[in-house]
């Protein structure tokens, strides 16, 4: 779906194959500016991927927190993000939401119709990750978590009726190549480019994706 951005160079972070995490985190914080802290990671435990944190139920294998306060970990700084990778190659890279960006996340049906649909309007958008989860998460302006709830109900919605989650300060996105145990790795579907620098404010997102999860419920 990168089509969806209508004129844009080749991206310059999704250089990821064959790319170290770490090397990855590091351009995330000095490409982007984006603060990163290192999650969990995958451990090989009679030949199953096994998360970490030790618990075989766990939801998100390989892609959630390692620590409570993971938010006073976080960094913008290039040189501590590859301090921490360095100490723990395997982690997962995340991302906090609430700082210099929050996310808008929805699900993977209707993300792929919301894009549809803002290529039709001429929308720009900026990043947008699918998960393993089949979820997908449209970056914007902070400050989307406090502004989403009236929007949708100005747009004629409740919105406990909607599946569409505002990300904010206290939440987090996993940044591509992050792995979901043996379900796969996050991945661009809009990768980040010069062009989209500049993030889009959730009020120009919130009627396609209120539209597309309405027909996805």
């Amino acid at each position: 779906m990168e089509k969806t951005i209508v004129g844009i160079e080749a991206a310059q972070i999704p250089k990821q194959r064959g790319e170290s995490l770490l090397e990855t985190a590091v351009r995330y914080a000095e490409e982007r500016h984006w603060d990163v802290f290192p999650g969990t990671w995958l451990e090989a435990v009679d030949g199953v991927q096994r998360c970490s944190c030790g618990d075989p139920a766990c939801a998100a294998p390989g892609a959630h927190p390692a620590r409570e306060d993971w938010a006073t970990q976080a960094t913008g700084s290039a040189t501590v993000a590859r301090r921490m990778w360095s100490k723990q190659p395997k982690a997962s890279i995340l991302l906090p939401t609430g700082r210099t960006f929050d996310a808008l996340s929805v699900p993977e049906t209707a993300g792929f119709l919301a894009l549809a649909r803002m290529e039709r309007m001429e929308l720009t958008l900026g990043p947008v990750t699918l998960a393993p989860d089949r979820r997908m998460h449209f970056f914007v302006l902070p400050g989307a978590s406090a502004k989403v709830p009236e929007l949708v109900r100005k747009l004629g919605w409740t919105p406990s009726s909607l599946d569409l989650v505002a990300l904010g300060e206290g939440s987090y996105v996993a940044g591509p190549p992050t792995r979901f145990g043996s379900r796969g790795a996050v991945q661009w579907a809009c990768r980040p480019t010069p062009a989209n620098r500049w993030l889009p404010d959730a009020e120009e997102l919130i009627s396609p994706l209120a539209y597309a999860c309405g027909r996805d419920r």
